[in-house]
């Protein structure tokens, strides 16, 4: 039945626009890919870092602002003058005339800057402290103490809520999020070597129909995506050549549909009959009736669109780019499994298996781009895993990795109960009828203790009669429980042995280590192979007979774009004088020790080792240990050859006893000698499970030792190469520096070298699926040394699950007696820089990594009102001039050499050479933004990082900016090779990385954690405000001093 309704004309729609209460859609950005690899050097430690512990409460106030006072006491407590402007200043003091900023409308964001005082001398001490986010100091309160020891007073964050009065920023963030652009394109780089290389990115035309949008409600609502689709698919199929017009919609699955010209109506409604689906039975299928209301809402302005990939406007039009999206994807939807952006199907590619019941399936992922040479549609592979359609019990034993025969123990249930919950099963003992259900819990009791009422008069059946009864099927493994499958308040039971998994259902929990590796080994793939099967991807899917591209007249190009890109020149690298070689000039992205020695290597005087590796024998390790102080010694440190005492051998069970027993023993020796322990090398087996985690906690946050950890294999092998790399990672341990750009040393990079200048690095990582209620952990690095920005200090910080915002980067609270009292990880870091160089940063250079274009805005103004904030709580007219940088590493874009038989084009594994740099055509059409691949490649092909600029205070160019990140890459201390993302933002990754390890030392091996160093925080289940999120143990004064993190 069909009822239309002309209560309403297109004009009257163009007006009213969206239906209140409707979100305007955003378009495609670019999420996480299912397994991402991060592009490391020569790395051979598991070692991750993070900071945390209760630190130096103190007050960054002596010498700071040029101020001084006769005591705390005589200073008003609240808000500093300055610090009460409730959002972030324009970038307005101290640019050019050629303003690189668009604002629309009235920006909420006042400001500039304050005069700011002279820097002050450039001496530091040689190590910089490690302070925690839990410090806390009242604004504008200063001290005539000069000992710098006093800057550094113990407190912690209280956690809860701030008065509005005293820290106002979301209402900021919520006013000002739309009035704000980002910074313009200053221009394209000119640095480097000119060359010319392809990108997985296919030119799309744009249509030049007007494109139409109409809400969609089908009722019942709440129906699943699929049900909508099959529904919108039967309705089209119906009234297609009739009330539809011959027109040929697409649909996005929720409440939005699309037109390439208008409908005959402005308002209508349709019945629509769907058939369940055949369960094999033959008789009759059950069916159900959906109500559908189409109605106007606009026409869709392309027009906005073309200005914009012309750079005639600044504001990206969403809903058209979610338009053209949609229509690419209507296809592949029908085709595939569509999970995010990707597409996967047993069709488009080997199967393979990953273990314990899952296999990875083949896909490809597709988004439609804005980019300066129109619009482009970016195609890359992909991969997930998927569960293995198998019978249960074969999945069991998969899972299990046993004869499934045997007891079955109380672990294993858990184990089978987590797998299998929400799985969907078909049932396979009643012939050809396939009925399917979805798993919601195993049975408490085995198969053979189950029963059920048979009558009203309570008589009992067991679960294996009725099945030998009714089905003739005799239940072989009884001692399984059965799955409970149905609803919770009339379940059902199955068998285990009856049921067989339905295919085409992704695992979307954790992988374990060894199902990653088989995962990225069954898609690495070498530049020239991934770029032919990208080729055949387009050619599979014919956008040129795609009917609904046709429909919108959407033509998309079949060839790869060619793209103007420079290779940057590596920097010099500055090595100690008294070595052979004294500075460095890398080839190819690496280079190594041979003939040099650190810049600044530290000193191990007092060292042993413990050995749970039970097939190493005590002489070996012993040998072992002997060569590798020998490599630290002729790499430059000051490296005792000869241990406090030898080896000692313990059992991996025994790990804690052992470890505090050795420390005992050494602090014996050592503590009449008013010594401390510099150093424990410890050899691990190499499968040690949580051994590792727990040891760093213990080390770092109980005993304060510096550890360093080498797996048996390595122990075995005592290769020169893996020593040399291990020396590298020890040296920043204990306080030393490996090396140092020669521009540094020679003040000679523009912008860094010109003022002092504190870079920061910060990332957020996020619990595994199905860890709901896990905190995010949200970690901060900053440079410690000028001009030579080497050496980071860093900061951890748990919060709300899965919140991307930074919630600790500053603080407020209202102490009785102190009044305002003011904290955080940037203030703290502040406070640090400041007593490591002696001077006041005038820059800021803030790399911001793991932020999906969705999120730009928000994590901006939140982000940089924070630092904002802690530098006027510092000083009152303290602004140092901000840019803030956007570093993307889960995005798919690739880079090929234009012709890969070209050495002179490639490094040895066939990749584009390290430095290669974008910044023309794929990139963003109006904004700075560029694709850096700073790496060389070892296997697969290399993924380039995008840096994306948000706010710029320092005026920087292309060039300028281009050249220092891809210099600072560089400098990263674990390993002699440059690596693929600026080295802030991967240590700050690398500390969210290690402080799981001190919160959850049993189940930890990815990245999250609580608030720096100690400081408390909250975190809600539905809503992560009101439960508080456990504070992490403390990391030792002596620890946090150094780069223990490396």
């Amino acid at each position: 039945m069909v009822r239309n309704h002309r209560t309403e004309n297109v004009q009257e729609h163009q007006v009213s626009g969206v239906r209140s209460g409707r979100t305007v859609p955003q378009y495609p950005t670019e999420r996480p890919s299912d397994v991402q690899q991060r592009g490391h050097g020569a790395e051979y430690e598991q070692d991750q870092y993070s900071q945390q512990g209760r630190g130096d409460k103190g007050y960054y106030q002596h010498k700071f602002g040029g101020r001084s006072h006769a005591s705390s006491s005589e200073q008003p407590h609240g808000p500093a003058p300055g610090y009460a402007r409730s959002c972030l200043p324009h970038p307005t003091a101290g640019k050019s005339s050629k303003q690189r900023y668009a604002v629309k409308g009235n920006s909420a964001i006042p400001g500039g800057h304050g005069a700011g005082m002279s820097a002050a001398s450039a001496s530091r001490p040689p190590a910089p402290d490690l302070h925690q986010a839990s410090v806390e100091t009242s604004l504008l309160e200063q001290s005539v103490d000069s000992s710098l020891a006093q800057h550094f007073q113990q407190v912690t964050i209280e956690g809860g809520t701030m008065s509005e009065e005293i820290h106002p920023v979301v209402s900021d963030i919520a006013r000002s999020s739309k009035s704000l652009s980002f910074p313009l394109r200053p221009g394209k780089g000119s640095i480097g070597v000119k060359c010319v290389v392809k990108a997985n990115h296919f030119l799309a035309e744009l249509p030049d129909k007007v494109l139409h949008h109409y809400d969609v409600l089908i009722m019942p609502e709440d129906t699943p995506r699929a049900v909508n689709r099959a529904v919108i698919r039967q309705l089209v199929s119906l009234y297609r050549g009739s009330h539809l017009g011959g027109r040929l919609p697409v649909y996005d699955g929720q409440k939005s549909l699309y037109t390439a010209g208008p409908l005959p109506f402005t308002s209508n409604e349709f019945q629509i009959i769907l058939s369940n689906e055949d369960d094999g039975s033959g008789k009759q299928r059950k069916s159900k009736t959906f109500r559908v209301v189409i109605k106007l809402v606009a026409r869709v302005d392309l027009c906005h669109l073309k200005m914009f990939l012309s750079g005639q406007k600044a504001d990206a039009p969403h809903e058209a780019l979610q338009v053209l999206d949609i229509v690419l994807r209507e296809l592949p939807t029908t085709r595939y499994s569509p999970i995010g952006r990707s597409f996967y199907s047993p069709s488009l590619g080997r199967r393979q298996r990953l273990g314990e019941g899952l296999e990875s399936w083949q896909g490809f992922y597709q988004s439609i781009r804005p980019t300066q040479m129109g619009l482009s549609l970016n195609i890359d592979l992909s991969s997930t895993a998927f569960i293995e359609p198998l019978p249960v019990v074969d999945f069991v034993a998969q899972l299990l990795k046993r004869d499934i025969r045997g007891r079955l123990y109380d672990a294993d249930r858990v184990k089978i109960k987590k797998a299998l919950r929400g799985v969907r099963i078909e049932v396979t003992h009643r012939g050809n009828m396939r009925r399917k259900y979805r798993i919601f819990d195993l049975t408490s009791q085995p198969t053979s203790e189950l029963t059920f009422p048979v009558d009203e008069r309570g008589n009992l059946k067991s679960v294996v009669q009725y099945f030998r009864e009714t089905y003739g099927f005799t239940i072989q493994h009884t001692h399984f429980p059965c799955l409970q499958v149905g609803n919770k308040q009339k379940p059902n039971y199955l068998p285990m042995e009856v049921c067989k998994i339905v295919e085409g259902q992704r695992y979307s929990k954790r992988l374990n280590q060894d199902q990653i590796t088989a995962l990225l080994k069954g898609t690495c793939q070498a530049p020239y192979d991934r770029e032919c099967t990208i080729l055949q991807t387009v050619q599979h899917n014919a956008y040129e007979s795609d009917q609904y591209a046709k429909e919108f007249d959407i033509k998309i190009s079949n060839k790869l774009a060619s793209v103007e890109a420079r290779i940057l020149p590596a920097p010099r690298l500055k090595y100690h004088d008294t070595g052979r070689e004294k500075d460095c000039l890398p080839r190819v992205g690496q280079w190594n020790m041979m003939n040099k020695k650190m810049v600044n290597g530290g000193k191990v005087n007092c060292w042993t080792c413990i050995n749970f590796a039970s097939n190493v024998p005590e002489g070996h390790a012993s040998q072992f240990c002997y060569e590798l102080a020998l490599m630290c010694e002729t790499s430059g440190m000051e490296f005792s050859r000869d241990p406090i005492f030898p080896p000692l051998s313990a059992r991996p069970n025994q790990m804690e006893r052992s470890l505090k027993a050795l420390y005992v023993d050494a602090m014996n020796i050592l503590h009449p000698q008013k010594k401390q322990l510099d150093l424990l090398i410890v050899i691990l087996p190499d499968n040690n499970g949580s051994l590792y985690g727990d040891l760093k906690r213990i080390c770092e946050t109980e005993l304060g030792v510096i550890s360093q950890c080498c797996l048996t294999k390595h122990v075995f092998k005592m290769s020169k190469h893996y020593m040399a790399n291990v020396s590298l990672k020890i040296n920043v341990k204990v306080g030393g520096r490996n090396t140092v750009l020669m521009d540094a040393v020679t003040k000679s990079i523009p912008i860094v070298c010109d003022e002092p200048t504190i870079i920061f690095g910060a990332d957020v990582t996020h619990p595994h699926p199905g860890e709901d209620s896990s905190p995010s952990i949200a970690a901060v690095v900053a440079s410690q040394d000028w001009p030579e920005i080497t050496k980071y200090a860093g900061l951890v910080s748990a919060q709300a699950h899965r919140q991307e915002l930074i919630t600790d980067l500053f603080k407020v609270r209202s102490d009785p007696q102190r009044g305002a009292v003011a904290g955080g990880m940037i203030r703290d870091l502040l406070i640090s820089f400041r007593k490591a160089t002696n001077l006041r940063p005038e820059r800021i250079i803030f790399y911001r990594d793991g932020v999906s274009e969705g999120q730009f805005y928000q994590v901006l103004l939140h982000e940089l009102n924070a630092i904002r904030k802690a530098c006027a709580s510092l000083e009152s007219n303290f602004q140092p001039r901000v840019t803030f940088i956007v570093v993307q590493k889960r995005h798919h874009t690739r880079l090929f050499a234009n012709n890969h038989n070209d050495n002179r084009s490639v490094d040895k594994s066939g990749n584009i050479l390290p430095g290669t740099v974008v910044d023309s055509k794929i990139c963003h059409p109006t904004e700075f933004d560029f694709y850096l691949c700073s790496h060389a490649g070892i296997k697969g092909t290399s993924r380039p990082a995008h840096y994306h600029v948000l706010w710029d205070e320092n005026n920087f160019t292309a060039d300028q900016l281009q050249s220092l990140t891809n210099n600072l890459c560089y400098t990263y201390a674990r390993c002699t090779r440059s690596v693929s993302i600026v080295p802030p933002a991967y240590y700050a990754h690398l500390a969210a990385f290690r402080a799981r390890f001190y919160m959850e030392p049993q189940t930890s091996d990815s990245g999250s954690t609580p608030t720096g160093a100690v400081g408390q925080s909250t975190q809600k289940k539905s809503r992560p405000d009101d439960v508080s999120v456990k504070p992490l143990p403390a990391i030792k004064d002596n620890v946090k001093k150094v780069m223990f993190y490396c």
